[in-house]
């Protein structure tokens, strides 16, 4: 009886959202979600600089104008990212024990070129965060050092400038673009392997599903690469 109790805890233990596949899945999926929705809502911010420094400076100084908001949602997108890194490491550290010899031959049936170069496109993006924080929020700029951030009449960061001095540097504006061709590959992939996870599988609209997926990847990556290239071609001075 001891034996059988044992045993019927190890596979209660076992189907826990912290433990089982799925439910690393799960959280993997609900993160990426996430990040996923902020990403769009950081790309719109961003396309502001169009409209002028005034209005960029605006959105900017409305988000610092409450600072239990801000740092609330920044406290919520710092513990989605950990999730997201931490179930990713075990998913592979999992499939990696589940099949430890390789095979002689592998044949992809179902896959992607963006679901193969996961591996090291979440890595670079998890480098280019801190070098983006680092960069354009706490001022360590063009890789010499700290800069103070420029302020506007009334001493508050003026985003801006701050902008285009950035990209008017070629090597920044290359890292910067080099980084959202990663994130076209890893949102994709990500919301593709997100929607699995939740059973939208079905090859009446895989295809069209796929497309979508991809319009909205590359909308976004266009909309992120569109200010630093607007900025170093002279359109955005």
């Amino acid at each position: 009886m001891r034996e059988k109790s044992n045993t019927a805890r190890m596979s209660t233990k076992a189907l826990t959202l912290s433990t089982s596949t799925i439910g690393r899945k799960v959280v993997m999926a609900a993160s990426g979600a996430l990040l996923f929705g902020f990403v769009i809502a950081h790309m719109l911010g961003n396309l502001q600089i169009f409209l002028g420094p005034e209005a960029i400076n605006e959105y900017s100084h409305g988000l610092h104008n409450v600072p239990a908001l801000l740092w609330g949602a920044r406290a919520v997108l710092l513990l989605a990212v950990l999730a997201h890194i931490v179930t990713a490491v075990q998913l592979a550290l999992h499939n990696k024990r589940a099949r430890p010899i390789a095979y002689r031959m592998k044949k992809d049936a179902v896959t992607s070129y963006a679901a193969r170069t996961m591996v090291w496109s979440g890595p670079l993006l998890l480098l280019y965060i801190v070098y983006h924080l680092a960069h354009l929020t706490f001022g360590y700029t063009d890789g010499i050092g700290y800069q103070h951030l420029p302020t506007d009449a009334n001493g508050l960061p003026d985003v801006y400038h701050n902008v285009v001095n950035s990209f008017r540097v070629p090597w920044v504006t290359a890292v910067y673009v080099t980084a959202q061709l990663a994130l076209t590959l890893h949102l994709y992939h990500g919301a593709w392997s997100m929607l699995q996870s939740l059973g939208l599988n079905h090859r009446r609209y895989n295809e069209a599903l796929r497309s979508s997926l991809v319009a909205i990847a590359m909308a976004v990556t266009v909309g992120f690469v569109a200010v630093p290239l607007a900025v170093q071609f002279g359109f955005v001075k």
